[in-house]
């Protein structure tokens, strides 16, 4: 019954057209940054510890301008209820779409990396439609099952499959032999029982997930980087493939987590109000 009544309520509020959505996200920003000033401490905190180089003026800018993206994007997945295939085309672009496709041509199984970036829920979206190839979201579950089950509904819309982070290796088992895309948020906060491996991201010691690694050595795939960034006309994105890394097998330990990190970093240092700086990254520290 719960899950049925958050179903209805997403519909409902996805049949709002999007300027009207984005007059509430305007309010919003408001409410977030100055009422009840939401995650404010989490979000400055990893402003500052990520760019120690920057002034209080420049981070608190850049504190602002995340805080107008990010009821956008909240608001943006709640249309996604009922949007159609052709209006996700029309407001994400694909860039360099050969950077995937060509190695599915190939038969291979392409590893792709994406982070919390942008709008990245409009990439699952995208990313389900590209190919007649499998397209698996490896996703880590939420503990409200009835939000996760709603959401995983909405998200495989498309022809995505949605598949627990434990639980890739034996859905590729299954798929050995034929070309597909396994899609990675790479970014997420591990648990102490999930990764040991830490390195430096945005200025900080972080602990990440080997598992984009691991898989692409296991299937010798492709590493490709999808860049989901936004447009300058409000609601519009673009998704930009480049393969990281074409033979895994040839690289040392630790070295394809490294080349991805950093290629994420990058991308945040260019336009750093596109991250999720409420998430909080950094809560795992090196045990002691």
């Amino acid at each position: 019954m719960k899950q049925k009544a958050l179903a209805a309520l997403l519909y409902l509020f996805a049949l709002m057209p999007f300027w009207f959505i984005y007059m509430i996200s305007d309010v919003l920003y408001y409410v977030f940054y100055y009422v009840i000033r939401y995650r404010k401490n989490v979000v400055f905190d990893n402003l500052r510890n990520s760019f120690p180089e920057k002034s209080e003026e420049e981070i608190i800018k850049i504190a602002k301008k995340f805080y107008r993206f990010f009821p956008d994007m909240i608001l943006e997945c709640l249309k996604f209820k009922n949007i159609s295939l052709a209006e996700v085309k029309k407001r994400i672009t694909l860039v360099n779409e050969h950077e995937l496709t060509r190695h599915l041509d190939q038969n291979r199984t392409v590893i792709a990396v994406t982070a919390h970036y942008g709008n990245w829920e409009y990439g699952i979206h995208r990313l389900g439609a590209i190919t007649e190839a499998p397209t698996l979201i490896v996703y880590k579950p939420l503990n409200n099952k009835t939000i996760d089950n709603v959401y995983n509904q909405i998200r495989s819309r498309f022809g995505a499959i949605m598949v627990p982070m434990k639980q890739i290796v034996r859905h590729l088992a299954k798929l050995r032999g034929k070309p597909s895309v396994s899609v990675f948020v790479a970014d997420q906060a591990p648990l102490y029982s999930d990764a040991d491996y830490f390195l430096q991201f945005l200025n900080q010691e972080t602990l990440v997930y080997t598992g984009v690694e691991r898989i692409s050595k296991m299937t010798n795939g492709p590493v490709v980087f999808c860049h989901i960034g936004r447009k300058e006309k409000r609601g519009y994105y673009f998704c930009k493939f480049t393969t990281l890394i074409e033979n895994p097998s040839s690289y040392s330990e630790k070295e394809i987590t490294h080349i991805h990190n950093a290629f994420t970093e990058k991308i945040i240092r260019e336009e750093p109000q596109y991250w999720l700086w409420t998430h909080r990254r950094w809560k795992r520290k090196r045990r002691k």
